[in-house]
């Protein structure tokens, strides 16, 4: 097997080290022995953006937010299916991931951070949104592990009752809150819906043809 070579490493503000690597022509980002991300793998982060786009009543120049850039799939992926008149903000806490993005991985990037209709924030998502009343028609959120976090513990400030409340004022009327998690959490949906969210939990598989791990979306829709 190829070795691995090391490119990179961050530290997650409040959290922990992740190391960006690549064999041959794939790249992953590494927690510990945990691997977040994988260039391999990236069916159920496009889907993330894809089946909220197909969620939307609206489809008239939608504003959505992506929290956490990642590898960028979700991003490319609903860039190809947004209108030219569409607002895409992304907000990306660890500026390394951007660097990586316009350096070691800027051919996977293909250019997305420099389309017209992108707007980066560095910064904690959970800011963001705190700022934002009535601003977005969908808010992707693909930010650690899921509810069940793993780099840093303040994450949980996205997924907790105050954390869904701010979510939900951040968005128009039916708006969705798309939400990407390894696995499923039974609690959490009970959250989600006292949050006074409709919710509805999709499996999607990880890799694009249709095999790999098992992921988690949860569309939560605002009335």
């Amino acid at each position: 097997m190829t070795p691995r070579e090391y490119l990179g490493s961050a530290i997650v503000p409040g959290g922990q080290e992740l190391k960006l690597y690549r064999r041959g022509g794939d790249h992953m980002i590494v927690l510990d022995r945990n691997e977040l991300m994988s260039s391999r793998m990236s069916g159920s982060e496009k889907q993330l953006a894809l089946m909220t786009i197909d969620r939307l009543r609206d489809g008239k120049a939608p504003h959505l937010l992506i929290g956490g850039y990642g590898m960028g799939f979700t991003l490319r992926a609903a860039l190809g299916a947004l209108p030219a008149d569409a607002r895409v903000t992304v907000a990306e806490l660890v500026p390394e991931i951007i660097e990586w993005a316009r350096g070691p991985m800027s051919e996977l990037a293909a250019g997305c951070l420099d389309d017209p209709r992108v707007r980066l924030v560095i910064d904690d998502v959970v800011a963001v949104i705190a700022h934002a009343q009535g601003s977005y028609d969908a808010i992707l959120l693909d930010v650690d592990n899921g509810p069940d976090g793993l780099t840093a513990a303040a994450n949980d400030r996205l997924y907790d009752a105050k954390g869904l409340q701010a979510a939900r004022a951040a968005l128009r009327p039916g708006g969705i809150l798309a939400i990407w998690s390894a696995g499923s959490d039974d609690a959490f949906t009970r959250r989600l819906r006292s949050a006074g969210f409709r919710v509805d939990e999709v499996a999607v598989r990880a890799r694009d043809n249709g095999k790999g791990p098992r992921h988690v979306i949860w569309f939560a829709q605002k009335g």
